[in-house]
Formats: structure tokens, C-alpha cells, sequence
């Protein structure tokens, strides 16, 4: 691909495989950029530099420094395990240095400071995103994904010379909401506090963020972008969502091609589809690990999933 045809891309997400993942989210995280990355685009994608993540080998070094309305910020840069895809972590120990997942506590309780922890992150893409770090890189485009990240396209509209912005919503459902006190301590501008803006029937709403003032929204495909425009599966921002349907688009993810059962080190005995009768091992081991009656004819259906409606799981 030529160089006109590249572009300078800021992938935002909370998580990327393999360096975390909490669901598909982290898949999709770690392997668009990539991919993108083999196309010759010019891309970055930025992370919260969480404990877990630090701790992880590979080496990292510090490249720039911020001092951002919530504190000041170390940006760290690695490479993508197994790939050429730089990444930028964002350092701030107080929020990020902990134990537990990246939105939970050991206890499986959300950390009662996740707007403050993902509002500096935000902070922290918009001032990548402005080339404010002092590293002489400013992006066309900044991919936001997810509640986590949907306060940059509302941050980013304050300024007139700024990259464009797409919001992907991988699943509405979680919008990250927080009362209005929280709005005030993040000292966010009063405009924002609007129904056309971050207010949603009395709460902030990071996700809203995301979906006002990105330039484009996607979907996970175009099914989910008609479902999210109804009342049913809107979760309360179905109209608004119409009202932007011209900026909506649905986009299907791909497939990881990455994946192979005939090379899979973690299963019991590899398969494929000219060979499938590791398949029958893999079969006879899960049942022993969940204690279930041996027998070779009675299909085996596994679910690997959370335990929620959205997911099909009242259809099993």
C-alpha cells in the first residue's frame, strides 16, 4: 500500500489480548490494530498500563510525560506480544497499580473509583490525540471503543484542530454510569451536563459521550446496529441512536485466523478438519474434569460465555 493511502491511527481500549482481556473487547482490541498494522497504516494503540501488564515480559521504556487536568502521567511504549504493533500505556499508579481485573477488585465488586480511573484515561488519549505529549505524532483519527473511552469524543469536540473520532460499541448494555455528583468532581464543563450531552436521566453517562459527538459510531455487525436502535435493545438510548443512525454503521468482526485446533497447545489433542478424531480425547477430558457420565454417542454442547440473557444463554 502506498503512503497515501496510510493514515495515522489511535486505537483506544481499556484491553488487548494477549496483554489483558477480560472479554471480546480485548479480542477485538488485539487484533484490528494488527491487522490494520500489516496494511501499512500508521497506527498506535494505548492501553491503561495496569499491574498485570507491567508485570509481563517484554521491554518498556518511557517515552513522554503529561500533566493532565487529574494528574500527571507517564506514557510508557511496547511492543504487542508477537507483533511489530507499538503500544502506549498510560502510567498512573495510584489508579491503575492494583490488583484484580480492570474494571473489578479481587472481591468481583467494581472499583468505587472507575469514573476517575477511566476519566484520566480519556484525558490522557486526548492529549496523544493533540500531539500534547511532545512526541511529534498527531493521529487522523482517534478509535475509541467501548464506555471506557467515551468521554475522548466529547473532550476532543472542545477543540477546533483535532483528529476525527469513531466510537465502536461493542456492547451497550454497559454504558458506565455514575451519579451527578461524580460529574462535578471530574470537573467536566457544565455544558456537558445536558440531555444532548454526558446527562442521562439524572447520571453521567461515559458511553453517551461516544455516541453525541463521535464522528462515526459502529457496531459489532449490522444486526446489533438495528437492535440498538430499538426500544427492546436500546438500553435507554434507542432514540438517540436513530437520531444519529446517518453516522451508525454496522460492521461485522472478523474471524481470528490466528487460532488453529491443529496447533492449539492448550488442547488435550490436537484436530483438524481432515483429521477430527483428536476431537473425541478433547471430548472424554472436559467430561472428566466436570464429572459428567462417559459415553461417546451423547453430543457435548460447551458454552464459554458470562451467564446473561444478552449472551443466548435462556435458549440453552
Amino acid at each position: 500500500m502506498s503512503n497515501k493511502h496510510s493514515h495515522k491511527i489511535l486505537f483506544a481500549s481499556s484491553e488487548a489480548y494477549p496483554l489483558i482481556k477480560t472479554g471480546g473487547l480485548g479480542d477485538v482490541s488485539g487484533s484490528l490494530p494488527t491487522a490494520l498494522k500489516t496494511l501499512h497504516q500508521d497506527i498506535r494503540l494505548v492501553l491503561p498500563a495496569y499491574h498485570s501488564v507491567l508485570e509481563q515480559k517484554g521491554r518498556t521504556k518511557t517515552i513522554a510525560q503529561m500533566t493532565l487536568p487529574m494528574g500527571r502521567v507517564n506514557i510508557l511504549e511496547r511492543l504487542l506480544p508477537g507483533t511489530r504493533l507499538k503500544v502506549w500505556l498510560v502510567e498512573y499508579p495510584p489508579y491503575f497499580d492494583r490488583p484484580g481485573n480492570p474494571y473489578q477488585g479481587p472481591n468481583g465488586l467494581p472499583w468505587p473509583d472507575n469514573a476517575e480511573r477511566f476519566a484520566l484515561f480519556c484525558q490522557a488519549i486526548c492529549g496523544l490525540a493533540l500531539d500534547q505529549a511532545g512526541l511529534n505524532w498527531q493521529p487522523d483519527l482517534v478509535h475509541c471503543n467501548d464506555w471506557q473511552t467515551g468521554l475522548v469524543p466529547a473532550l476532543l469536540s472542545l477543540h477546533e484542530k483535532r483528529p476525527a473520532t469513531l466510537f465502536t460499541i461493542h456492547n451497550l448494555a454497559y454504558q458506565g454510569l455514575f451519579p451527578e455528583t461524580t460529574f462535578s468532581a471530574l470537573d467536566l464543563p457544565w455544558s456537558f451536563w445536558s440531555p444532548h450531552a454526558l446527562e442521562f436521566y439524572g447520571q453521567l453517562s461515559f458511553m453517551k459521550g461516544g455516541v453525541v459527538f463521535a464522528d462515526r459510531i459502529s457496531t459489532v455487525s449490522p444486526t446489533y446496529a438495528e437492535e440498538i436502535q430499538t426500544p427492546e435493545f436500546g438500553c435507554g438510548l434507542d432514540g438517540l441512536l436513530r437520531h444519529r443512525r446517518d453516522r451508525l454503521s454496522g460492521i461485522l468482526n472478523g474471524v481470528d485466523k490466528n487460532w488453529n485446533p491443529a496447533h492449539d497447545p492448550a488442547l488435550i489433542k490436537n484436530y483438524s478438519l481432515r483429521d477430527p478424531k483428536g476431537k473425541q480425547d478433547n471430548k472424554k477430558a472436559l467430561r472428566q474434569e466436570l464429572q459428567l457420565p462417559e459415553s461417546r454417542r451423547t453430543p457435548l454442547l460447551a458454552f464459554i460465555g458470562r451467564l446473561v440473557e444478552q449472551k443466548g444463554i435462556d435458549m440453552l
